[in-house]
C-alpha cells in the first residue's frame, strides 16, 4: 500500500506535463551566406522603399530575395489577400529562405493568416521580423511555440538609428543582447524571468478570441502603439484587464507610445499615465519608455525567447538567455 504523500505525489506526476509549458523552438540563427526574403504582409510598398533594407543585408554577407508583392498594388494594400498570402507561403515553404523580413506595416496581414499552412513551417521554422501589423504572426507564430523577431520593417531602415541596426543584426545572427535603459517615474521594481511576447497593443486588441491571440500566462508582454486617440488607448487597456492578461504575466515592458491624439474634451492623462493606473495594483515589475516601436530607435526583441527583467530605482535591465 502506498502511503497518501506517496499517492499525491504520483498523481502530480502523472498530470505534470499537461501543465509544463513547451519548449519554444528557435529558428536557426543566420550565417553569411544565408537568404533573407523580403515581402509585403499589409500595405503596398514600392520597391527604391526597401533598397537601402537591401544593401544592409548584403554588407551583412545575406543573399536578399524580393516577394512578389514588393510593387503591388490594390488600393492600400500590397495585392489582394491571396497575392499576399500565396508571396509569403511560398517564402516559408522555399527551403533556402532563413528569415522572412517585412517590408512595412499599416494594416492587412489579419486579412491572410488564415489563408496560410504552417505544417512545413512547423517542422522547419526560420525567422519571421517585422513590428506593428506584424504583430498578426508574432503572435500567431508564437502560438506555434516558435520564435519570432520583433523589430524594424525593411523600409525603415533608412532612418533607423546604429543602436536599432545593431540590435537587428545581433537578434538575426545569435549574438547575445541585454538592453539597459533609463529609470521612469511609473516603473514598478522587481525582477522576472519569463518568456517575452507581445506588440502591438491595436493588434493584440483586435486578435483576442482568435486562433492567433497567444497564451499571456507566465510570460513577460511587451506592448506599443502609434496614432491612437488616448480613450482608445484606455478602452484597449482595460479589455486587457478584464481578460486577465496583467493578472497572469510576470512581467510588463512598455514601448513607445507613439503621436497620441486627444479629443476636443481632453481624456485627461496621456497614454502612460493610462497605463500605469490600469496596471498599477499589480506586484510584478513594469518598465516605462523601453526604445521599442514606431520610433527610430526600434531595438529587436526575440519573442518566445526567455528573458530575465530587472526593475530597479535606478533602471531597467532586459537579459536574453
Amino acid at each position: 500500500m502506498y502511503s497518501k504523500a506517496t499517492l499525491i505525489l504520483i498523481v502530480l506526476l502523472a498530470f505534470a506535463p499537461l501543465y509544463a509549458q513547451k519548449a519554444v523552438k528557435m529558428p536557426p540563427y543566420l550565417t553569411k551566406g544565408d537568404t533573407v526574403a523580403i515581402v509585403a504582409t499589409a500595405r503596398k510598398v514600392v520597391g527604391e522603399s526597401v533598397e537601402p533594407a537591401v544593401a544592409l543585408l548584403k554588407s551583412w554577407g545575406l543573399n536578399v530575395i524580393l516577394g512578389k508583392t514588393i510593387g503591388k498594388e490594390e488600393n492600400q494594400l500590397a495585392g489582394a489577400d491571396w497575392q499576399r498570402a500565396t508571396d509569403f507561403q511560398e517564402m516559408m515553404d522555399n527551403p533556402s529562405v532563413k528569415a522572412i523580413w517585412c517590408a512595412k506595416g499599416g494594416y492587412g496581414t489579419v486579412r491572410m493568416i488564415d489563408r496560410l499552412d504552417f505544417t512545413k513551417f512547423k517542422a522547419h521554422p526560420k525567422w519571421v521580423v517585422g513590428f506593428s501589423d506584424a504583430t498578426v504572426l508574432h503572435s500567431h507564430i508564437n502560438n506555434l511555440d516558435i520564435a519570432t523577431i520583433h523589430g524594424i520593417v525593411a523600409i525603415s531602415v533608412s532612418r533607423a538609428t546604429p543602436e536599432a541596426i545593431d540590435s537587428f543584426k545581433k537578434a538575426l545572427f545569435g549574438t547575445d543582447i541585454t538592453y539597459t535603459i533609463p529609470a521612469h517615474a511609473y516603473n514598478k521594481t522587481g525582477t522576472a524571468t519569463g518568456e517575452l511576447i507581445g506588440g502591438n497593443l491595436s493588434v493584440l486588441y483586435s486578435i483576442m478570441g482568435s486562433e492567433s491571440e497567444a497564451d499571456y500566462k507566465g510570460k513577460i508582454i511587451f506592448i506599443e502603439d502609434l496614432d491612437e486617440y488616448l480613450y482608445h488607448i484606455d478602452r484597449m487597456m482595460v479589455n486587457l484587464k478584464r481578460n486577465g492578461y496583467f493578472k497572469n504575466v510576470k512581467g510588463i515592458v512598455i514601448g513607445a507610445m507613439t503621436k497620441m491624439r486627444d479629443n476636443d474634451v481632453p481624456w485627461g492623462h496621456d497614454a502612460l499615465q493610462i497605463i500605469q493606473d490600469i496596471t498599477k495594483e499589480y506586484k510584478i515589475p513594469i518598465c516605462f519608455n523601453f526604445p521599442a516601436g514606431h520610433i527610430t530607435d526600434n531595438r529587436a526583441l526575440i519573442f518566445g525567447k526567455q528573458v530575465n527583467l530587472t526593475v530597479t530605482a535606478q533602471g531597467t535591465t532586459l537579459t536574453f538567455e
